[in-house]
């Protein structure tokens, strides 16, 4: 197993020196999963949701989460973010995908800010519809693909996480 970078010699917790790292180009993109009941995802489709545009509000929460993860999860560094996305796929009738794209030419990865994203924008979704649909799942969410970086480039190996993608869905590539 590689050694554990958020931890000195003595198993204490640190945050890690980017220093000396050379700056680069940086893109991390995650995955989620929202699951519901089909009524639930055609009402959000449809505009019908008391509170708003569940997906407009959802991928701004999405966003001003990835520019907080630092305030979120200990360790992670505050990072002057220079690009968010956040987009939405409705893969089956029960099913929403989100997926966030974040980049930033900086010393350390935004793995964490893409996954934040993901995070925050599917808890949003579950916030606004749990009144219809309190049976909600989330999840999984998963880091898909990450450049940039003494470590380079990963690319999930599998492929989609949601059975219920279907065999079509999960041979088809990824909007870029």
């Amino acid at each position: 197993m590689s050694e554990l970078s958020h931890f000195d010699a003595s198993g204490a917790s640190r945050m890690v020196d980017v220093g000396l790292k050379d700056s680069t180009v940086r893109r991390a993109v995650a995955e989620g999963m929202v699951r519901m009941l089909p009524a639930t995802l055609q009402t959000i489709r449809d505009l019908r949701i008391s509170k708003g545009n569940v997906c407009e509000v959802a991928r701004l929460a999405g966003i001003m989460a990835a520019k907080q993860t630092h305030l979120l999860i200990p360790l992670c560094h505050p990072l002057p973010l220079e690009s968010i996305e956040v987009h939405f796929e409705f893969p089956a009738q029960e099913l929403m995908r989100i997926e966030a794209e974040v980049r930033v030419s900086g010393k350390t990865g935004v793995e964490m800010e893409a996954l934040t994203a993901v995070s925050v924008a599917a808890l949003t979704v579950y916030d606004m519809c749990k009144a219809i649909d309190r049976g909600i799942v989330l999840g999984p969410i998963r880091l898909l693909e990450k450049s940039g970086g003494k470590s380079g480039h990963y690319v999930v190996p599998q492929p989609p996480a949601c059975s219920a993608v279907g065999e079509a869905e999960a041979g088809k590539e990824r909007p870029s």
